[in-house]
C-alpha cells in the first residue's frame, strides 16, 4: 500500500511539474492562454490542471514563487562581500537580470493578476539584502542618496522592473538592457554616470 501511494503521490508530481514547465512556455507564447490550451499543451485533461491549481490565477501565482526563487538563487551568490559595495551592487543586478529577463514576460501578466504588492511580498528576501548592501554603502559613503536604504531598494526594483518592461515593448535589446539596469542602479545610488559604466563594463567582462 506505501508503495502504491509513493508511486501515486511521484506521478501525481510529475503531472504538476509537467503542467507547470509547458503552462510557462505556453504564457510566454500567448500571455492570454486558457487553462484549457494549457491543459491540451500538457496533455491531460483539464481537471487534471484544476486538480493542482484551482484557478488561472494560482497557477500563474506558482509560476511567479518559481520565478523569485530563480532570482533569490541568482541573487544568492553575489551576497558574498566584494569589498566594494558599488562593484557587489553591480554583480548582483547583473546576475539578477538574466534571471529577470527570462521570465519578464510573465512579470509582465503577473502584474495582471498577482498584483505587483504580490510581487514585492515575494521579492522581501531579496530586498533585504539588497537594504543591507545599500546601508552599508551609504554608510561608507560609496553611496550617496537622499532616500534611506529600504525606499531606495523599492526604487532599484522598479528599475528593473521598468527595463523590463521597455524589452517587452522593443524600446530596449535584451543585452543593453542588463548593463543598463546596474549602470542606471548605481548612478541612482549616487555613484557618477562614468564611474558607474566603467565598472558595470569591468565586471560583465571578467564575468
Amino acid at each position: 500500500m506505501a508503495a502504491m501511494t509513493t508511486g501515486n503521490s511521484s506521478r501525481a508530481e510529475a503531472n504538476r511539474r509537467r503542467i507547470l514547465d509547458v503552462a510557462l512556455a505556453e504564457l510566454l507564447r500567448d500571455p492570454d492562454a486558457s487553462m484549457d490550451q494549457i491543459a491540451r499543451a500538457a496533455g491531460v485533461v483539464r481537471r487534471t490542471v484544476y486538480g493542482h491549481f484551482p484557478s488561472r490565477e494560482a497557477l500563474i501565482g506558482t509560476l511567479v514563487d518559481e520565478a523569485v526563487e530563480a532570482l533569490a538563487a541568482a541573487h544568492e551568490p553575489e551576497r558574498e562581500a566584494v569589498g566594494d559595495p558599488a562593484e557587489e551592487l553591480a554583480r548582483s543586478v547583473l546576475a539578477v537580470w538574466e534571471i529577470a529577463d527570462r521570465y519578464r514576460l510573465l512579470v509582465a501578466l503577473a502584474q495582471r493578476t498577482v498584483t505587483m504588492q504580490g510581487i514585492r511580498e515575494r521579492l522581501a528576501p531579496v530586498r533585504r539584502d539588497t537594504i543591507r548592501l545599500l546601508q552599508r554603502g551609504l554608510d561608507e559613503g560609496t553611496f550617496a542618496s537622499p532616500l534611506p536604504a529600504p525606499a531606495l531598494a523599492y526604487v532599484h526594483e522598479q528599475i528593473v522592473f521598468a527595463l523590463m518592461e521597455a524589452v517587452n515593448d522593443e524600446l530596449l535589446s535584451t543585452h543593453e538592457a542588463g548593463r543598463s539596469a546596474a549602470v542606471t542602479t548605481l548612478t541612482s545610488a549616487g555613484v557618477p554616470a562614468t564611474l558607474a559604466t566603467a565598472l558595470v563594463t569591468k565586471v560583465s567582462e571578467s564575468g
